[in-house]
């Protein structure tokens, strides 16, 4: 079977203040019914675009502290794999916080 790779945009923190920034684009389906002050890592943007959850960040008051990228192949073509695109995966962390 081939699955599709869906880029998300994954939230992680405390749950009150996601859904203070976030509201209704939080999708909450992965974490249900967690209480507001517990924190989650589970919790995804229903929309696909980085400056928009930017924004949001920045309209509620935070500011990026730190930035953390990472790309990996699997195995290449001298490896016996595929040797387009489909083999990297990238892995991008942005850490926002509010004084």
């Amino acid at each position: 079977a081939k699955f599709r790779r869906v880029a998300r945009i994954m939230v992680c923190g405390r749950i009150a203040l996601a859904k203070e920034v976030f509201g209704e684009t939080l999708n909450e389906s992965r974490d249900p019914d967690r209480p507001p002050e517990r924190y989650t890592a589970r919790y995804y943007l229903k929309f696909n675009f980085l400056e928009q959850a930017f924004d949001r960040l920045s309209e509620a008051g935070f500011r990026m502290a730190a930035c953390s990228s990472t790309g990996t192949c699997a195995f290449g073509p001298e490896q016996g794999g595929p040797a387009d695109d489909k083999i990297w995966t990238s892995y991008t962390e942005y850490v926002f916080c509010r004084d």
